[in-house]
């Protein structure tokens, strides 16, 4: 008998809603909506992707927490997956854009449909770090970032420190100046981005705060201090991105927001490796259930 036929068939994944968000610049943003089932929860759930990480990643988990009676709303940031209008090169998108214009889009939108007064932020890593540009940080019920902290090469190990700061302070930026866009994926950091969004991304991973370099750099407005959402942030012991210290250089940013951390080895849930980006894939499916509980505010062992 064929391997095939002996798999376990993938379970159908829902049909979900594509909407189009508009940004408070005018940028469009194309996005999808998961109905929730079952008993509804009161506060609807806003997935951020991560840096260069399409919409369609997450869709498998958005579905599962959609059967818990989560309204779900997933996008993609401007210049990536199917929010790229033309060709990347001509992308003017900046990463301090992703924060201050496209998550608040999303938010708001999200609230207006569903017409809760607040929402739960779920934050991959680059999507869990920008709560501090938000002017509207209040109306977040709560945050869990997965593998969410500041990528501060500082506080990586010397190995992979070096190769981030080649990546993305040398090769990356030589790439750009010939092909006018990010070549990210020749180094597996996902898809190619915006010129402009990954010379942010050099320059505040290069200094500890990540987002509050925004502020001394771009003259962004400035949230942080502000923020008193609850937050809590998974991360995997095998991250080579997310680990204890920069995890903690994240959380120190945000001093009056309550939080937690909580580091997830895999073999205590039967897998070989997470690293930093496999929590939403549906072979890692036994850690979607800790990203629930941490929805819901319940305690982690």
């Amino acid at each position: 008998m064929s391997k095939s036929s002996t798999a376990s068939p993938r379970p159908a994944l829902s049909k979900p809603e594509p909407v189009e968000l508009v940004c408070a610049d005018g940028q469009r943003l194309q996005a999808h909506v998961f109905a929730a089932r079952g008993e509804p929860q009161a506060q609807p759930v806003l997935l951020s992707p991560a840096t260069g990480v399409k919409q369609h990643f997450y869709w498998r988990f958005a579905d599962w927490l959609a059967g818990h009676g989560y309204e779900v709303l997933v996008f993609d940031y401007r210049g990536i997956g199917l929010s790229l209008e033309g060709k990347l090169s001509a992308c003017k998108a900046q990463l301090l854009d992703w924060g201050r214009l496209d998550q608040v889009a999303a938010l708001q939108y999200l609230l207006e449909r569903s017409g809760a007064d607040q929402a739960l932020l779920l934050g991959h890593s680059a999507g869990g770090q920008m709560i501090g540009l938000l002017p509207k940080h209040e109306r977040i019920a709560r945050l869990v970032g997965v593998a969410a902290s500041t990528g501060w090469f500082g506080g990586m190990r010397p190995a992979f420190a070096l190769k981030a700061r080649l990546g993305l302070g040398l090769l990356i930026p030589l790439g750009t100046r010939v092909l006018g866009y990010a070549p990210t994926s020749w180094l597996g950091l996902g898809e190619n981005l915006p010129a402009a969004v990954a010379r942010q991304w050099g320059q505040w991973c290069a200094a500890g705060g990540y987002a509050t370099n925004a502020v001394r750099l771009q003259a962004a407005a400035d949230f942080h201090a502000q923020v008193r959402t609850p937050i809590t942030v998974l991360y995997a012991s095998d991250d080579d991105i997310a680990n204890t210290v920069t995890v903690q250089d994240l959380l120190r940013t945000l001093p009056a927001a309550p939080s937690v951390a909580h580091q997830i080895r895999p073999d205590e849930h039967g897998l070989r490796s997470i690293g930093h980006l496999d929590w939403f894939r549906q072979s890692h499916q036994a850690l979607w259930p800790l990203l629930l509980s941490a929805l819901r505010g319940e305690a982690l062992a």
